[in-house]
C-alpha cells in the first residue's frame, strides 16, 4: 500500500478545508477519492469544484460501503462523529474524526470499544498539539524541570459575534451542537490542559452561564475550579464575548512557575525547589532566589496538515500519532464534568457518572429549539480561527 484512499464526511466549513489540502498534494501519500454531504448545495459544490475523480455521496453510509475509501475525515456536526466512526470501523476503514470526539463520553466510550476491536488507525484532529509551544511545555513538565504541579490556571476567550451564531440554525443549540464554548471553540485548550501537564483532575465545580452574551441557547461563558490527585489545584476560565481576547495559560510547580502567551514561554525557575528552601530558611520573610528564562522553541506548527500527515504515514509506515483517537475522551470528560456541575450545582466527582450527564443533556435536547428538517447553514472561511 503506498497511498491511502480518502473519504471526506461532511463538506462544510472544515470538510472543505481539509479537502483542499489533499488536492493541492499537501498531504503525502493521501489520495481524495470521495465525499458525502446530506446538502444538496454542498454536494453540488462538491461536483463542480474536486474534480471527476472524486466521487460524491449523500450519506456517509454510502461513502463507507462503496469500497473507494481505506479511511474517512469525519467532519460533520458533532453528535455524529462516534456513529459515523464505529460505522467506519465495522467495514475496516481508518479513521480521522474532527474534534471534539462527541458531545457525551458515553458515546465516545463506545467509539473508543469498537476502535479498539477494529485495530486500524484512530486519530482525533487535536491540531494544537502539533504546536511546538504546548510541546515543550509537556516536555518540561514531563521531564520534572517544573517539579511537582501545585497550579494551573488558563483564561482563554474566543470572541464570536452574533453574526457567527446566525450563520448556522444548528450553532450553539443543545440539540444541534451540544454545548457552547466548551464543546467548540474550547477542545483543544481542554486536551492540552490536561496533555501538557499529564493529569486529570479528581474533581470539578464548575458555573457556565448560558447564553450570557448572545442569543444562543447553550455556554458562552465559563468559570471552573479544579482538584488533582496530589492536592494541586486548577481554574479555567472561558468566554465568547470577550474582546479583546486573552490566552494565558499558567503553570506553577515546586521549582517556579511557566507563563504561556504571546506563542512565547516564560519560565520563573527557582534555584532550589521551593519545598527544599522552606525546610532551610530561616529568616522569616523571604522567597527562593529565582530566574528568569525565555525558553527556546524550535520547530513550526504543522496544524490540521500535520495531524492528517501523521494519520496517512500512520497508516502507510506505522508511524506513532500526535493525536490518537482514543484520547479525545479526556478533554471531553472534563466538558461534560463542567456542565453537570452547573446543571447539579454541585462538586462532579471524575470519572463522571455517564447516565445522569446523559439525561439532563436530553432534558436540554428536548427543550432545544434547533430543528434538523428546517436547518440552514452557511460556509465560513475558518482560517485563523483555531
Amino acid at each position: 500500500m503506498d497511498k491511502v484512499r480518502v473519504g471526506i464526511i461532511g463538506v462544510g466549513n472544515m470538510g472543505t478545508a481539509h479537502s483542499a489540502m489533499i488536492l493541492n498534494n499537501q498531504i503525502k501519500g493521501a489520495e481524495l477519492t470521495a465525499v458525502c454531504d446530506v446538502r444538496e448545495e454542498r454536494q453540488k459544490w462538491a461536483r463542480e469544484n474536486l474534480g471527476d475523480d472524486v466521487e460524491v455521496y449523500r450519506t456517509p453510509d454510502e461513502l463507507i460501503t462503496s469500497g473507494r475509501v481505506d479511511g474517512v475525515i469525519i467532519a460533520t456536526p458533532h453528535y455524529q462523529h462516534s456513529e459515523i466512526a464505529m460505522k467506519a470501523f465495522e467495514h475496516d476503514l481508518h479513521v480521522l474524526c474532527e474534534k471534539p470526539a462527541g458531545v457525551y463520553t458515553k458515546q465516545v466510550r463506545a467509539m473508543n470499544e469498537a476502535a479498539a476491536q477494529a485495530d486500524k488507525v484512530f486519530a482525533i484532529m487535536y491540531n494544537q498539539r502539533t504546536n511546538p509551544v504546548f510541546q515543550k511545555v509537556r516536555d518540561l513538565v514531563v521531564s520534572g524541570e517544573l517539579g511537582e504541579i501545585r497550579r494551573t490556571i488558563w483564561v482563554i476567550d474566543w470572541y464570536r459575534s452574533q453574526s457567527y451564531y446566525d450563520s448556522g440554525s444548528w450553532r450553539a443549540t443543545w440539540a444541534g451542537e451540544g454545548g457552547g464554548v466548551l464543546i467548540n471553540q474550547c477542545p483543544h485548550q481542554l486536551d492540552l490542559w490536561q496533555w501538557t501537564i499529564n493529569m486529570i483532575p479528581k474533581r470539578v465545580r464548575a458555573f457556565c452561564n448560558f447564553g450570557k452574551y448572545r442569543d444562543v441557547e447553550v455556554e458562552d461563558d465559563v468559570t471552573a475550579y479544579v482538584e488533582y490527585e496530589n492536592g494541586a489545584s486548577g481554574l479555567f476560565v472561558t468566554s465568547t464575548g470577550m474582546a479583546p481576547e486573552t490566552n494565558r495559560f499558567e503553570i506553577y510547580g515546586d521549582r517556579g512557575k511557566l507563563i504561556v502567551e504571546d506563542n512565547k514561554i516564560t519560565f520563573w525557575r527557582n534555584r532550589i525547589p521551593e519545598t527544599q528552601f522552606n525546610q532551610e530558611w530561616k529568616g522569616g520573610f523571604g522567597l527562593p532566589e529565582n530566574w528568569k528564562c525565555e525558553i527556546p522553541v524550535h520547530g513550526i506548527e504543522t496544524g490540521h496538515g500535520g495531524i492528517m500527515r501523521n494519520w496517512v504515514d500512520a497508516i502507510l509506515h506505522d508511524r506513532r500519532l500526535i493525536a490518537p483517537g482514543e484520547e479525545g475522551i479526556k478533554g471531553l470528560t472534563l466538558s461534560n464534568a463542567m456542565h453537570l456541575s452547573t446543571w447539579t450545582d454541585a462538586w462532579v466527582e471524575l470519572p463522571i457518572d455517564e447516565d445522569q450527564f446523559f439525561e439532563k443533556l436530553q432534558d436540554r435536547i428536548d427543550q432545544s429549539t434547533y430543528d434538523e428538517e428546517k436547518a440552514e447553514d452557511k460556509t465560513l472561511d475558518v482560517k485563523g480561527t483555531f
